[in-house]
């Protein structure tokens, strides 16, 4: 008796593995990988400049990716308006490089809204000493809008 229940469930498990993996290959199909377009490469080429920027230490070089306007927020644990004041806003939360450790984004996905706007979503990792404020991680997202400047950020909510 037990021999012929094990035979049932051998016969039975590729109908069950294929129940257990099909919402995964439902999931697979529905976003397949995609080459990206000229507008979402020239938005992560923001965020890699803006990356390497904080990496060599150079906050002017980071905040250029915003746009210089009175109207770009900046969300964090408050609302930050207007272009005027980031760079100084950065200089005291970040005085030394050891303070401003090493920056990291990663899972960046772009999401085109039209020619002149696109969201993105992402991660990002700081890396730096327990004395210099110690690690620190969240989620982001951005509103770019395409300026005579090229891509710029003008709504950063990061969490």
């Amino acid at each position: 008796m037990p021999l012929r229940f094990s035979l049932r469930l051998a016969l039975r498990l590729p109908a069950l593995a294929i129940a257990l993996l099909l919402p995964a290959l439902l999931a697979a199909q529905q976003n397949p990988l995609h080459t990206a377009s000229r507008q979402e490469l020239n938005i992560i080429k923001v965020l890699l400049a803006q990356e390497n920027a904080w990496n060599k230490g150079d906050l002017a070089g980071y905040v250029s990716g915003f746009k210089d306007s009175p109207d770009t927020l900046f969300i964090t644990h408050q609302i930050f308006r207007g272009f005027a004041g980031l760079l100084d806003e950065y200089k005291r939360d970040y005085p030394t490089r050891a303070a401003m450790g090493t920056l990291g984004f990663s899972d960046l996905e772009v999401h085109p809204l039209d020619e002149n706007f696109a969201v993105v979503t992402g991660k990002y990792r700081l890396e730096r000493s327990k004395k210099d404020g110690g690690n620190a991680e969240g989620l982001f997202s951005l509103v770019f809008e395409n300026t005579d400047n090229g891509w710029k950020i003008v709504v950063d909510h990061t969490t």
